[in-house]
C-alpha cells in the first residue's frame, strides 16, 4: 500500500527521474516503478504529506504543507472524483485520469507547480489516455 496525496497522482504520471534530491529521486523511482509494473498496487489517498513527501530534503524549504499545495491536491481529487481516506488500485486511478483529465488540464490543475513547465505531466496524461504504458524510470543516481 502506498500513501499519496492528490496532486502526486498526476506527478507520478510525468515522473522521468527528476526530483529534489538523490534520496527523493530514489524513493519516487521505487513508488513509480511499483505502480507502473503492478497496477493492482493499492493507493490510499491522504490529505497532506504522503510517502513522497516523507523523503523531501531537510535542507530545502518544506512546501508539503503549503496552502497552494493543499489547493492543488483538492483540485486534482475533485477532478478525479476521489477524497482523502479512499484506498483503491492504481489501475482505477489511471482509469479516472483517462476518463476525466486531458493533457491541457495540467495548466489549470497545476498552475502553481514549478515542474509544470517541463511538460512531462501532460505527456504522462496523454499516455494514459491513449492506453499506452508509462516508460520505465531512468536508473536513480
Amino acid at each position: 500500500m502506498i500513501r499519496l496525496r492528490g496532486h502526486h497522482l498526476l506527478c507520478l504520471l510525468g515522473y522521468r527521474g527528476m526530483g529534489y534530491s538523490e534520496a527523493y529521486v530514489r524513493n519516487m523511482t521505487e513508488v513509480y516503478e511499483a505502480l507502473r509494473t503492478d497496477p493492482q498496487t493499492r493507493v490510499c489517498i491522504v490529505a497532506g504529506p504522503d510517502d513522497l513527501c516523507d523523503h523531501f530534503p531537510e535542507d530545502e524549504p518544506y512546501h508539503c504543507q503549503s496552502t497552494s499545495v493543499h489547493r492543488r491536491d483538492a483540485k486534482v481529487l475533485s477532478r478525479l472524483g476521489l477524497r482523502a481516506g479512499q484506498c483503491l488500485p492504481w489501475r482505477e486511478i489511471e482509469r479516472r485520469v483517462r476518463d476525466r483529465v486531458r493533457p491541457e488540464d495540467i495548466r489549470s490543475l497545476c498552475h502553481t507547480c514549478s515542474w509544470r513547465s517541463l511538460g512531462v505531466c501532460e505527456e504522462g496524461v496523454d499516455l494514459v489516455r491513449r492506453r499506452l504504458p508509462l516508460p520505465p524510470a531512468p536508473p536513480p543516481p
